[in-house]
């Protein structure tokens, strides 16, 4: 069954956005959610539908906002053993290893961490998020490993979501680059927008896009005759758009190592440790972790801060690279 939110604007929302309008009068429910249901035609302004979230409301106008029943879930369990750190009645937080996705899309409808969540326990998993995402807050890339969230009702979904919305949620990587970045710590300001010449790529956008900030902090670097310029560094988000961390590195030419979509091409040195190049060219996944991950806790309001190490095959590259820097 259906649930119909009935709203009418009074002078005080006069030309104000119909999502951030709907938004302030519930305000239990996520941006991001008013915008889907909006573009997906459930919201009404005085009995015609609306399918743009910025459009302005007038004094006396009368919203009808649908919120429809989720729908039933029906994924194939995946037996796959997930390491998880940390759970309550609320939510689940997950080590996620690298070469796993985060949900079904187009290719793999099947071995996915959602998958592996409806094997867990596919009874107490928040369902807003669409049938192919239940429970999934946020996501990060198939071949990043570390720490996720995820949501076990729509009460805690709907909590965590406006925590990444307003960007309260602390949240630190790990990564490995080329080269040195110029300052060694630092902001990055850009916009992100999708990539006109390979649209399952991003880019930074000159004048359109969605506000980018990564904070930097280099940890090391290591530089001699026998390895390649690398750096370990610690990037802090206090945005998170899709392949932020990548996209911002890659801008300031300083790619991360083992990244196949935002590549630096491999240039082999006449003096390198073998062992190290093995290592390097083995690598099958990019040299970026989420680390860190804290939070305020949906039900309780107390804040919970997680931290993942580097998975082994990341940290026997660093290995060999201080081995190698002496």
């Amino acid at each position: 069954m259906e649930n119909i939110i009935k709203l009418i604007v009074n002078k005080s929302d006069n030309e104000t956005r119909v999502d951030l309008f709907v938004k302030k009068r519930k305000k239990e429910l996520s941006r991001t959610r008013i915008k889907n249901l909006i573009l997906n035609e459930n919201l009404k302004i005085n009995n015609k539908i609306v399918k743009n979230p910025s459009k302005k409301v007038s004094i006396g106008d009368k919203i009808n906002f649908e919120i429809p029943e989720p729908k039933k879930i029906s994924l194939k369990p995946y037996d796959y053993k997930l390491d998880i750190i940390y759970e309550d009645e609320d939510l689940i937080v997950i080590n996620k290893l690298s070469g796993i996705s985060m949900h079904p899309s187009v290719g793999n409808y099947d071995n996915t961490i959602v998958n592996a969540l409806m094997n867990y326990d596919n009874k107490k998993l928040s369902n807003i998020s669409g049938e192919l995402r239940p429970g999934i807050v946020h996501r990060i890339d198939k071949d990043t490993s570390g720490l996720i969230i995820i949501a076990k009702n729509n009460f805690s979904h709907e909590n965590l979501s406006n925590q990444f919305a307003k960007h309260s949620i602390t949240r630190v990587y790990q990564a490995l680059i080329w080269g040195k970045l110029r300052p060694q710590n630092g902001k990055i300001e850009t916009l992100i927008t999708r990539s006109s010449k390979n649209r399952q790529m991003m880019a930074v956008g000159i004048s359109k896009g969605k506000k980018a900030i990564t904070k930097y902090k280099t940890l090391e670097i290591f530089e001699n005759e026998k390895i390649p310029t690398l750096s370990l560094i610690e990037c802090r988000l206090e945005t998170g758009r899709t392949h932020q961390i990548r996209v911002h590195m890659s801008y300031k030419g300083n790619n991360i190592l083992g990244d196949k979509k935002y590549k630096k091409k491999y240039k082999k040195i006449k003096n390198i440790d073998q062992s190290l190049e093995k290592c390097i060219l083995k690598l099958d996944r990019q040299f970026l972790h989420a680390h860190v991950l804290g939070f305020s806790h949906p039900k309780t309001g107390k804040y919970l801060e997680f931290s993942s190490n580097l998975p082994k095959n990341l940290n026997n590259i660093l290995k060999k690279l201080r081995n190698t820097n002496k």
